[in-house]
Formats: C-alpha cells, structure tokens, sequence
C-alpha cells in the first residue's frame, strides 16, 4: 500500500496502460456462443444421445417454423405453397425447405390416411355435390353462384335435407356477402361450406419447416435467415392476395427474440440503474473524486476480467456473458469497503492532525482492510470456482471467469484505487462516519443477543418444512414473454395435439426395431399418438384406392372440365341476384326457424349486392371464385392417389425418418394438457420407463432441470467446503469459521422458505442468484467477523456497516432493475437476486453482531 501512494502515478500508468491492451485484446477476440446446446457438458449420458440424435438427423433442434395463417384453409395452403417456393432458390440463407402435412404427396394421397369408412364418406360427399361443380365448371360466375343457391333451395323443397340445416351454410355465404358489401376484405371457404361444423385454428394454417444457415458467432445466428424470410412474405403480398399472415417460431426464432425481449428497455433501465447508483455511491462516500476513484478503478478491473474471460474460455455463453454483472457488484463492494474506511481514518487523521492526514489515512486503510478484503476475495473466487466441476457447462464457465473476476477486482481495490486517492487528494472528513442513530439497536442486541438468535433461529427452523413445497420450473417456454411472435405461435401450436410439439424421440437400429419400439410406447396411458415411417404407408390401400376410383366417374365435371359457357353479362348477374332474392324470400315465408332467419338474411344481403356498383359484384365473384378454383385443384390431386410403399415416398420424408446409416426415428407425442408440467413430467417419465434412451422435447427438458439443479447442489458443497476450509486456516477457530458461515446458510433457507411464500419458484435463470448469494454473502460475513475477532464493538454504528449497507444497496440497485426487465426470465432473476440480497444484508447487519457477541480479548502477539 506504501507502494502504491508513494508511487501513484506509475501505479495508475501501469493500470491503464494493461487496462488498454485488455480492451485491443478483447475487442479482436470477442465473441459469444449463443448455442443453448452447448450450456451442458456433453459427457453426460443424455447429452450424448442428444449428439447422436442431432449427426444422425441433423437440422430437428435448429428449425425455423413459419406458420401460414389465413382466413380459409384454400388461401392459407395457397399462401404457404407461394412462400415455400419463394423460399426455395435461397441456398446461401436455407439448407432445407419442407412443409409438414402439405406438399405435392399428401395432396395427392390424402384421402389414403383417412379410416376407409372415411374415404368412403368423403368420396359419396363430393358425387354428391357433383351439381354443383357442373354449375360452376360451365358458369363460373355470380349467375353460376346463385344457381348453386337455387339448386340448394330446391333440394330442401324435396325433402332431401331440413331446411334448418342449410342454416349454417347460408350464414357462411351471408357473412361473405356483407363483408364484400361493407367495403372489408371478404374470404369465403368451400371446405367450411362442406363441413357440417366451424373451421378450427388448425384448419386455417399451414406449416413450413425451414432449416436455415446459422452464423453461431452472431447474437442472432438465424437473424440472417429470418430476415429472408419476412422479405419474401412482404415480395409474394400474402397479406394483400390471401389474407394470410406468417409467424415464426421454433429453436431459432424464439432464440433470436430472447435478445430482442432482453434489450427492450434495457438502455432506459441501464440509464436509471447508473444514476441511482451514483446517487448512492455519493450517499456513502460524499466527494466526487473518491467516486471518480472508485469508478476508474471498476473500469480498470472489469477491461482486464474480460480479456482474461476471452483468454480462459475463448467465447462467452449465454450465461457467462453476466460475469459483467456479477464484477460490478463485487468489484464496488471491494472499492466501497476500502473507501469508506479510508474516510474513517481520515476523519480520525484530521482529528489529530496528522502532518500527511491522506497518507497516513491511505496506508491505515489498507492494514485494517487487508485481511478482510483479502479473505473475502479468495473465499467468494473459491465460492465461484465450485462450479468448475460440475456438468453444468453455462455455470462452470461464470464460475471460471467470476473467480478469476474477484482476484482482479481486489488487486485493483489495493493499488489502483490508493493511487487514484493518492492523487485525486480528496477534501478531509469533518464528520465520523458510523451510524450514531443505531446505537439502540446495538444495545438491544448487546442485551437480548440470546434472544434474538434463538428466535431467528426457530423462525427459520419451523419454515423448514415450507422447502418441501420449493418448485422448480423446469419449463423454459415460461421464463419467456408470450408477446413476441415467436412464443405466442408456439403456444398455439402446443394446443393442437397434431404438431407434436412437445413429442420426444426415438431412435431404433433398424424398421423392424421401431414397430417393436413404437408398439410398447402406443400402450402408455401418458401417450396420446406413436408416428414413426409406417405411419405414412397407409393402411387398406387397395379398398380405398378402389372406393376412389368407383367415385371418379361421378366427378367427370370436376376431374375432365370443359371449356365454360359464355360468360354472363353484369345485368344477366343482376336479373340472377334478383330471382334468387325472390325464390330465397319464398322459401322463408313467414317461418321464424333459423334456416328461415338464415334464408332472409341472405335475400337482403343479395338485394344489396344488386343494387350495388358493378365493381363490389366483381368482387363478390372473386370471393367465392378465387377459393373455388384451388377448391377444384384440391380435389384433382385426391383422385390421382397411387399405391404407397416405402420406395415411393418422397426424399424429405425418408430423411425425416431414416439416417443415413439406416437407424429409424420414433416419436411420441403426449396425452392430456400440454402447457400443464406435470403432465410433461408423467409423460417424460413414463416413456424413459420403458425406453431410456429416448430424448428431445420433455424428457430433454427434465434432464436439463435435474443436471442444473444437481450442478448447483454439487457446486454448493464444494464451496462451504473449500470456504470453510479457507476460513479456518485464516481465523484458526472452529467457532469463527462458524460464526462466519451460519448466517451465509440462514440467509440462504430463509431466502428459499420466502420463496415459496411469495409463490416464486426457482427456474432456468433465476437459480443464478444462489452463487452470487454466495459470493456477496460470504464477503459481508467475513467483514463483521474480522472486525469482531479485532476487538472492534458497537459494529452497527460503526464505518464498516455504513460500508455494507451502501455496497449492499449499490449491488440490490444493479440486480433489482433487472426485475423491471419485461423479459420473464431475467425480471425473476432480478427479482430473486433482491429478495437474496436482502436476507443476506439482515443477516449480517442484524443476526451476525448478536450471533458474535462482545469481542474476545486481543492476545498480542
């Protein structure tokens, strides 16, 4: 410390000029690893299978889902097929383009995966409508249209059907009739005409599996992708022709998103944490140049971490990335000890007018602080380099960097701070520093320090029992906001058990291994569906390729069209309107049933359309004709299905489902609710039962929780072992290694028995508070003891706990804005890092001084 002052302007040239190369070097070496993948060791068995999973059917964990929308199921098929092939010449943006259930195949065969009595149905039902595609096929045109409607009338008049049940259809018609009319953008579904109940969510939407180029090394490693993407929906116009709109979901857009979500706000909260800290920096130390001092030598400190981080792991994790956060805490809680007992002794140097009161006051500082700065560095490195070892690759790289962090945040505290003061010379103290109006508290826990020890004790040996019900969310999805795009899609597709997306998978030796494997997993209660690559060989080919082609020649309109009639003139359409408005309003009567209220509804619906400009019945036409022509298409391609065998199915169904090596993938897909995590658990569970190799979607997402938690009770022994250890080789005392360790650990129950209190379970991101518990805990515990163990009494009215008490509001201020992050994960991480930080300041401002009692005699030695 002599050193430093007497030499000051070396000291502080050497910081900087190391400080520069530490920026150059960080600068030309930054980068990050945003692949949550590699946030686990890949030793451990499950993430093995997970690697093996991923070489041999390489693209299923790094997909972009784009989710056609739109108002009909022919617009949003028609939408999809547009995008996928404007999609498809990229090369340099896509590896592969496929679309899940559609494409050219299941167009073609769908009609082959249905149950034969199905095929049957639907085959009678469109002979049946064979009138009406006749109609149209020769007069496509509002005149056609309204003979499909006389046709219709005259049906119910035979008796063929109620005239109630033609309710449901003519409301259809009518909706797309009053929106032509009211000037809105009007959509009109043949399938929903068909159909005797509502189109669902999952009728109106069509899927594409993108595999795009990932650039791991960028923030964003699909950004590039994505952003192809949007432009080619905003090239084809699929809002303006078909109504549709495209969201994107799945591992990388949710991955891209998790940074937008985190930076929104984050400059304004960033803003308001700087100035609120400032505001306290100058609370505790009172003179622009001690805080100038203080916060050069953070910036020092955390230029030379970084460098030393990119040096030890080579690219920063989406974890280790919050060692800056991590340094700041600590590294002003070391900076704030020093500085504010540097005060302390300058007051008492001005006192007694001391020839070199800042020198003297300097070098002071420094001797009453080097053992307590010193162990409480080396012990919060040791508390952070426990998770070393551990499996859990995210943690154990912080863990790396924050402890080498610690040792560099107090070199920096012991030189380049006393020689920045040294300099700086800031004005003397007139006034002591302690908290003369806690006096009263130090007496009362002078003389109830039993008391309150017993009862803070029991307090929290009967909330024990609480920790039974601490939960963990091992859930990721809810760690993230449900406002972005690409949340708020996933969650709708987890509602349809047809997506699959919370499956898991299976991978077999060979086919006849996975109808083994596939046949055990279909006798699961928990298991809602089995798909594997006999899926798509349908069943009773032969009976239903024969039912198809028996129903052919019924549908000789639609299948071999001929060229239509004349087209109508605009007053034939009119004069069509019109009887059809009269032959409507006939059949209605004076009926109140709803097939009559459904009937005059239309008429006057119609009446206007008759009334209205030649341009709103061009429109009109185009509503119900545009769908009709895929409508007709759609039909085509059913009735040119062939026999499926193995050998006939496309390329990118076979390599959805074979490797290259010939394994065979299996999948399962839960029963019951999919958002609920127990029904995940019991899934997940019951699948590993009976095939423990399975991996992906649940089970991957347990096995993560089981490691993390594991990684941080693992972690958690070795550092009360390697502190405890620390601390009796330094105090030399049993008992002070104690009294500096149970606070730490009741801060800790106490802090998780809260927990369950205020409903906030521990999940992916905010189990990180527990090391920086540790870490901060352990320093503020060591301060207390030391000044104990040096005869030092009245600790609460003393410099030390103003020290504390600011160091403690400067980290909460840093970690509680995360809680106003609108990111769920980040906002709970901030929230459990304040709630821990508040039990450790109690603990050690309140519980430790009565736990310690009055100060042993010093032995001099």
């Amino acid at each position: 410390m002599r050193f430093c002052t007497r030499f000051a302007w070396l000291v502080l040239t050497i910081g900087l000029i190391v400080a520069a190369a530490a920026v150059v070097y960080s600068v030309r070496h930054f980068a990050i690893n945003t692949d949550v993948a590699k946030l686990i060791s890949p030793d451990i068995d499950w993430r093995q299978r997970e690697i093996a999973y991923d070489k041999a059917f390489p693209g299923k964990h790094d997909l972009i889902l784009a989710v056609v929308e739109a108002p009909t199921p022919e617009m949003a098929k028609q939408a999809a097929a547009v995008l996928e092939q404007k999609l498809i010449p990229q090369k340099d943006k896509f590896i592969e383009i496929s679309r899940p259930g559609g494409g050219p195949f299941f167009e073609t065969n769908g009609l082959l995966f249905l149950p034969t009595q199905d095929v049957a149905k639907q085959t009678a039902q469109l002979v049946q409508g064979a009138p009406i595609f006749s109609i149209l096929a020769d007069d496509p045109s509002i005149r056609g249209l309204t003979g499909v409607l006389e046709f219709g009338l005259g049906g119910a008049a035979r008796g063929r059907y109620t005239r109630d049940s033609m309710a449901r259809p003519l409301n259809v018609v009518s909706d797309a009739v009053e929106q032509v009319l009211a000037g809105k953008p009007a959509w009109f579904s043949w399938q929903e005409l068909a159909k005797n109940e509502p189109l669902t969510d999952s009728d109106k939407r069509s899927l594409i599996a993108i595999r795009p180029v990932l650039d791991f090394k960028s923030l964003e490693p699909g950004g590039a992708a994505t952003a192809a993407i949007r432009k080619s929906v905003d090239d084809a116009n699929l809002s303006g022709l078909y109504g549709a709109r495209v969201r994107l979901t799945g591992p990388v857009p949710i991955a891209n998103e998790e940074f937008a979500t985190v930076q929104d706000g984050a400059w304004e909260n960033g803003i308001g944490t700087v100035l609120v800290v400032l505001f306290i920096l100058w609370c505790a130390l009172k003179s622009p140049k001690i805080i100038a001092a203080v916060f050069v030598t953070l910036i020092i400190g955390l230029s030379i971490t970084t460098a030393v981080a990119l040096m030890l792991v080579g690219a920063f994790n989406l974890i280790s990335i919050a060692f800056f956060v991590l340094f700041v805490g600590l590294g002003v809680d070391f900076g704030i000890q020093y500085s504010v007992r540097y005060r302390a002794e300058r007051h008492a140097a001005d006192q007694k007018r001391t020839l070199d009161g800042l020198r003297t006051a300097l070098v002071k500082a420094g001797e009453y602080s080097a053992v307590p700065l010193t162990l409480a560095a080396v012990a919060t490195a040791c508390g952070f380099l426990s998770f070393l070892p551990t499996d859990y690759k995210g943690v154990s790289e912080l863990g790396k960097i924050a402890g080498a962090g610690m040792i560099i945040a107090f070199i920096a505290a012991i030189t380049v701070l006393p020689a920045l003061l040294e300099l700086l010379n800031p004005p003397g103290e007139a006034e002591p520093l302690g908290y003369k109006f806690l006096a009263p508290v130090d007496d009362f826990l002078e003389r109830h320090r039993i008391g309150v020890v017993v009862g803070t004790l029991g307090v929290a040996i009967l909330g024990l029992p609480l920790l039974y019900f601490l939960h963990f969310d091992f859930n990721p999805m809810n760690l993230r906001s449900p406002k972005v795009e690409s949340i708020a899609a996933y969650l709708d597709l987890r509602r349809d058990p047809n997506t699959g997306t919370n499956a898991v998978e299976v991978m077999a030796k060979n086919a006849a291994e996975a109808r083994e494997i596939q046949t055990k997993l279909a006798k699961l209660p928990e298991v809602a569906r089995v798909i594997s690559l006999d899926t798509f060989i349908p069943e009773d080919q032969q009976a239903k390729l024969a039912i198809i082609r028996r129903a052919a020649p019924g549908l000789d309109s639609v299948l071999k069209p001929a060229k239509p009639g004349t087209p109508p003139t605009d007053d034939e359409n009119i004069a069509a309107l019109k009887g059809t408005v009269t032959s409507l309003r006939k059949a209605a009567g004076d009926d109140k049933g709803p097939g009559a209220v459904a009937e005059r509804r239309l008429a006057n619906a119609l009446e206007k359309l008759s009334q209205a400009d030649k341009s709103v019945r061009d429109k009109a036409e185009a509503t119900f004709l545009k769908p009709l022509d895929l409508a007709l298409n759609q039909i085509r391609s059913l009735f040119k299905a062939q026999p499926i065998a193995v050998k006939t199915l496309p390329q990118d169904i076979l390599s959805d489902w074979i490797s290259a090596d010939g394994r065979t993938r299996v999948e399962a897909q839960p029963k019951g609710d999919p958002n609920d995590n127990e029904t995940l658990r019991k899934f997940a569970a019951a699948v590993l039962k009976v095939q423990p190799d399975a991996i992906g979607g649940p089970i991957s997402i347990l096995k993560s929780g089981d490691t993390i938690v594991s990684a941080f009770i693992q972690a958690g022994g070795w550092a009360l072992l390697s502190i405890s250890i620390l601390l009796w080789i330094v105090l030399k005392r049993i008992g002070d290694v104690l009294l500096t360790l149970v606070p730490l650990i009741l801060a800790g129950v106490v802090t998780l028995e809260i927990c369950v209190l205020i409903h906030l379970p521990m999940n992916f991101a905010n189990i990180i508070a527990l090391p920086v518990l540790l870490g901060i805990g352990v320093a503020f515990k060591i301060y207390y003891v030391t000044a104990w163990r040096g005869g030092q009494t009245k600790l609460l009215q003393s410099s030390l706990t103003r020290a504390i008490f600011f160091s403690a509001m400067t980290t909460a201020t840093a970690f509680g804005s995360l809680w106003l992050s609108s990111h769920p994960g980040t906002s709970s991480m901030g929230k459990l890092l304040a709630l821990s930080l508040v039990t450790t300041m109690a603990a050690a401002v309140l519980f430790q001084p009565a736990l310690m009692g009055a100060p042993r005699k010093i032995v001099k030695q």
